[in-house]
């Protein structure tokens, strides 16, 4: 910059609109590079709320050198990156069955019986996800400690839930059907989500009444400031909850 205020200090009005062009141009090429960086999704076909998060997230460096995971809720799926954002896979999720971006103060702590049918929500929001263990002794990671909200493998035992079918629909319309936590097909738990966020991916869940830049704070300046995890990756955390009666899970 300074070289060039030299060549155009001259006050040749030639000179001047050069300039001009030279620093418009290296702004407006900046800005595109910046733009252009992309995740490639491959085959997946994610929503355009996914695709800004996910871009977003490369650009700004948000995930702090983490994994980080995506799940869509209006669409019913999950995304799983690894550090550099490069897609580690994509599979189908169930979903509390409320609609709606907040937990209940506390909800953590009440028994699943007591919760009631408008407070199964899942969270939206930006998470470190943790390991964990379950009432029953599994293996789970946690999204929101507080709140009892994880994610596990999907729960079957409850037939009349067709857990199993609502994931294999080609709709998202079916996939509402949990307490609040989000269950997954089995092996893409054990082989993709579980090796990678057990060690401390974020988690951005996105809403689907808010909208996701309010809940992110997404800018082109950056990521907004971050508390530093408090707690080491490798510590498990049990489950809050105790089972209500012989056909609920503490995780469901």
């Amino acid at each position: 910059m300074y070289l060039l205020e030299r060549w155009v200090g001259s006050r040749s009005p030639a000179r001047w609109a050069v300039g001009v062009w030279l620093v418009v141009s290296g702004a407006l090429g900046a800005t595109a590079a910046a733009a252009g960086v992309t995740v490639d999704f491959g085959p997946s076909r994610p929503s355009r709320e996914v695709r800004e998060v996910a871009d977003w997230v490369l650009r700004t460096g948000d995930a702090s050198g983490r994994a980080w995971v995506i799940v869509d809720k209006k669409q019913a799926r999950i995304f799983v990156l690894d550090a550099s954002g490069r897609l580690l896979g994509a599979a189908p999720v169930l979903l509390g069955s409320a609609r709606g971006d907040d937990t209940v103060p506390g909800i953590g702590e009440r028994p699943l019986s007591q919760i009631r049918p408008e407070e199964r929500t899942t969270p939206a929001g930006r998470f470190i996800a943790e390991a964990g263990v379950n009432a029953q002794g599994e293996d789970i990671v946690w999204v929101d400690y507080d709140a009892a909200v994880s994610m596990h493998r999907v729960r079957t035992r409850v037939q009349a839930e067709r857990r199993l079918q609502r994931l294999a629909s080609p709709t998202p319309q079916d996939n509402r059907i949990s307490y609040g936590c989000i269950n997954l097909p089995r092996h893409f738990y054990e082989a993709v989500l579980a090796p990678h966020a057990r060690a401390g991916a974020v988690v951005y869940v996105l809403p689907e009444i808010r909208t996701h830049r309010d809940v992110f704070g997404m800018s082109e300046a950056g990521p907004p400031s971050r508390p530093a995890s408090a707690r080491d990756a490798g510590t498990v955390r049990h489950g809050l909850r105790a089972v209500t009666d012989g056909s609920e899970f503490a995780d469901h």
